[in-house]
């Protein structure tokens, strides 16, 4: 990857800012436009971050049902974000803060607690100009530093939501030289039932944000294929502007393919000339070629994981799709994840565990789905399947081992079960007297101290740890001595707080009660699930051993008789 030294970049030049829409209909791309966008110009050896404005009146995605907006990402300040940021973080190798995602909820909080602090002496307080002044602030503060920011607006052009926000856009491009602004467009193209690529949508939907004071640079155009010559010639007639400023992106097999496939169309070399930096850049053949050799790498087999939650919607477990797949590049196979419903498990469905390589316990929270998570991690562990538990996992595989290794009838967390005799999972006796709920949860990054001579100091090859935490239980200090001297051990601390378990006995039988597939990267996969995968393997590979001893013998046997 570049790195600082490796930038031609003249910072006299000043901040470059792309601003990504999108029409038509939500979920089209845009965050992964705008990403594989950071991504080729990172390559070129530019520092690039990225903004998310989310337009909902939440002032963050903390209490954002997984159903509706998919994971919640955390970030390493403790931000609780929008699963976008996640893909930016991916994408860009960056770690991002708070500060990166702008919502509605932040933006009118931080305008009203200044209007009754008396900060604008008496004037009144209105969308323009103190609603479009505060998000254009939030924008230059977030790209300071950097040569180029990238900026993702949620929802589509046309919602009432997103009003303040694109009028903050025109004024910022009214603002900044014009050579420093760059707008991208990303639109839908369907297909006709005769198999034509239709643009009316398209021509719609750039009407719409030329009806608003903002005129696009530059089109992707989202479709199954690649945008037809006379498609992107049609959409540049009819939306003014040139039609090597149409670009397709079509629907590829990996997200982690699209950089590649709007570097063929030369999306990165036409956003360098639009701001004038195709000299600052590097030469083509000098750009950092890591991600095409990591994301095209031959893959040798595939493993497959269960994945038991309780959310049936990839979204809603992201980053844990994405790090199996990180430690599939690693080791060079394809990792598929099978969706196991944890509400039907506790009925005793285990066949749906049955000839699963490896097993994940995810994090969450509530009672629903905890019996079958708990029979989940039994599962794993009685037959040595490898294993893997994250936050609640964690917290599962601990009461899984209280009731059937110790023989604490009835244990459980005190979240879910609140007079449960043996409370192995519990609040710390510090956060009783907190009243407000989210002041007894741990966010963000926090280190942990690792022993020596364990799975874990193997994995991450170090004496402690950095990750990524959100939840609010503990393992209950007052059974501590409970697990003293058991196979299971809590090989990672905080203090009074245990981090990380394992279970000696095991092939791979492990649980966080961090997260870490938040800082998860392609060439860089979380050592918790690169563990897992090569585990999955070594197992694997035992079996044809065992396999081949036994036909060999087989084999003998009837030359004997013979």
């Amino acid at each position: 990857m570049p790195t600082e030294s490796d930038t031609h970049y003249d910072p006299s030049l000043g901040n470059k800012f792309i601003f990504v829409t999108g029409g038509v209909m939500s979920g089209l791309g845009k965050g992964i436009t705008a990403a594989s966008t950071g991504r080729l110009l990172k390559n070129a050896g530019f520092d690039v971050t990225a903004v998310k404005i989310d337009p909902y009146l939440n002032v963050d995605a903390g209490t954002m049902n997984p159903y509706q907006h998919g994971e919640v990402y955390v970030l390493e300040d403790g931000g609780e974000v929008d699963l976008d940021l996640g893909n930016y973080e991916r994408f860009l190798d960056i770690d991002m803060t708070s500060d990166h995602n702008i919502t509605t909820g932040k933006t009118y909080q931080h305008v009203i607690e200044q209007e009754r602090a008396g900060d604008y002496l008496g004037k009144t307080v209105q969308i323009i100009p103190h609603i479009t002044d505060d998000i254009k602030r939030r924008i230059r503060e977030a790209a300071e530093g950097t040569d180029v920011c990238i900026i993702e607006v949620g929802g589509t052009v046309g919602d009432i939501e997103g009003m303040p926000y694109l009028e903050a856009l025109r004024q910022f491009a009214h603002e900044e030289p014009e050579e420093n602004v760059l707008f991208t467009h990303v639109t839908l193209v369907p297909y006709s039932k005769n198999g034509e690529q239709k643009t009316k949508p398209t021509q719609h939907s750039v009407k719409e944000v030329r009806s608003i004071g903002l005129q696009p640079d530059i089109i992707v155009g989202r479709c199954e294929d690649r945008l037809d010559p006379e498609t992107k010639e049609k959409i540049a007639l009819f939306c003014d502007i040139p039609t090597e400023a149409v670009f397709s992106n079509p629907d590829v097999e990996d997200v982690y393919h699209v950089p590649l496939m709007v570097e063929e169309e030369g999306l990165d070399q036409y956003v360098l000339e639009h701001f004038g930096l195709a000299d600052e850049a590097l030469p083509e053949g000098e750009r950092a070629n890591q991600w095409r050799e990591i994301v095209t790498t031959e893959k040798e087999g595939t493993v497959d994981v269960a994945l038991v939650g309780k959310y049936d919607l990839e979204d809603a477990y992201m980053s844990i799709h994405e790090s199996l797949k990180h430690a599939g590049f690693e080791v060079g196979v394809d990792v598929d994840v099978h969706w196991v419903p944890a509400d039907e498990l506790a009925d005793g469905h285990e066949g749906q565990l049955e000839g699963m390589d490896g097993v994940i316990v995810p994090g969450g929270f509530g009672m629903r789905g905890s019996e079958g998570k708990i029979e989940a991690v039994r599962y794993a562990r009685e037959n040595d399947v490898p294993f893997l538990g994250l936050c609640l996992g964690f917290q599962m595989a601990v009461v899984e081992y209280a009731r059937n290794v110790l023989g604490l009838e009835g244990a459980h967390s005190a979240e879910m079960v609140e007079d449960t005799p043996h409370p192995v999972i519990d609040i710390l006796p510090e956060q009783y007297e907190v009243e407000d709920m989210g002041g007894t949860m741990r966010l963000g990054e926090h280190t942990t101290v690792i022993e020596p001579e364990t799975l874990a100091y193997d994995l991450y090859g170090d004496t402690s740890c950095s990750e990524r935490h959100r939840h609010r239980y503990e393992v209950n200090p007052e059974y501590f001595d409970a697990f003293e001297g058991e196979p299971l051990v809590f090989s990672g601390t905080a203090g009074n707080r245990m981090e990380i378990l394992e279970l000696e006995t095991h092939p791979y039988f492990v649980g966080t009660q961090f997260h870490p597939e938040y800082t998860s990267r392609p060439g860089q996969p979380s050592p918790p699930f690169l563990g897992l995968v090569e585990a999955v393997l070594e197992r694997s590979e035992a079996d044809d051993a065992e396999t081949a001893d036994a036909d060999a013998d087989t084999d003998a046997e009837t030359e004997v008789t013979h």
